[in-house]
């Protein structure tokens, strides 16, 4: 969990009404079901409320209705007293996503986005430096990096809760723009098609959908369109530094004058 290291902020939700406050509340939730493998009270709580019927954002693209159909029906489909073999499969199922990496899917921003697909990378320190704009840091980077999924999705919900100008929403919409939406539709696509249980499979289009179209929202209410993908990686694109050529000569010869 991101930890705040002040205690209060200014603004809250509240001020741009129910709407940021739900769209924060299901940034929470998404948050909660990949940061670990459910348990009983997550799964009966889900199974209860026909999950993921109550998200406060409805999704109206055609991938998003996909996605909330996959999920309910992988919902609706669990044992209403799961056993221990059922739990054993899910938690097998979000060790290979999330632990030993044997579906090649990270949760990791820097694995997609680095060059050479490694973590600990220059997103890392570039989300970091978002977090400490707000007073925020990670519990331990060496364990759990700045730039995982469940962190960025936090993240996002903070902001949503304490916007109240619009420049925090454009704020929402960079952040989304430079970090997770560079990598989220390919996470998820990967998940879906390589994982071993409808449930995960559901939770990682769902995610990939569900952010999609809440930046299609902020650039209705910001009143911006959202850049390419192609200005986005320019933008983001290190800086590289022209080195100037070394004067060279040649033998018997002095520099030009």
């Amino acid at each position: 969990m991101l930890t705040e290291r002040n205690e209060t902020l200014q603004g809250g939700a509240q001020q741009w009404g129910e709407l940021f406050g739900a769209i924060a509340d299901d940034f929470a939730m998404l948050a909660r079901l990949h940061d670990r493998e459910p348990d009983t009270d997550l799964l009966g709580m889900l199974k209860q409320q026909r999950f993921p019927n109550g998200l406060g954002l409805r999704l109206n693209t055609g991938l998003g209705e996909e996605a909330l159909a996959l999920l309910e029906h992988a919902v609706a489909c669990l044992p209403d007293h799961l056993d221990e073999v059922a739990l054993n499969e899910l938690a097998a199922d979000y060790a290979s996503i999330y632990l030993n990496h044997s579906l090649q899917a990270s949760p990791e921003e820097s694995v997609w986005v680095d060059e050479e697909n490694l973590a600990y990378q220059q997103s890392m320190f570039q989300v970091r430096g978002w977090y400490r704009r707000y007073g925020l840091s990670v519990p331990n980077w060496r364990l759990r990096p700045d730039d995982h999924l469940v962190f960025e999705l936090q993240f996002i919900e903070f902001l949503f809760r304490h916007a109240v100008t619009g420049d925090d929403l454009k704020a929402a919409a960079e952040f989304m723009d430079e970090h997770l939406l560079r990598w989220i539709t390919p996470f998820s696509r990967r998940v879906s098609r390589r994982c071993s249980t409808a449930y995960f499979a559901g939770i990682a289009v769902l995610t990939g959908a569900y952010c999609e179209e809440v930046r299609d929202l902020l650039a209705e209410v910001i009143g911006e369109p959202r850049p390419s993908a192609e200005a986005i990686e320019l933008r983001m694109k290190p800086a590289r530094v022209q080195a100037e050529a070394p004067l060279q000569y040649m033998p018997g010869m002095g520099p030009a004058v």
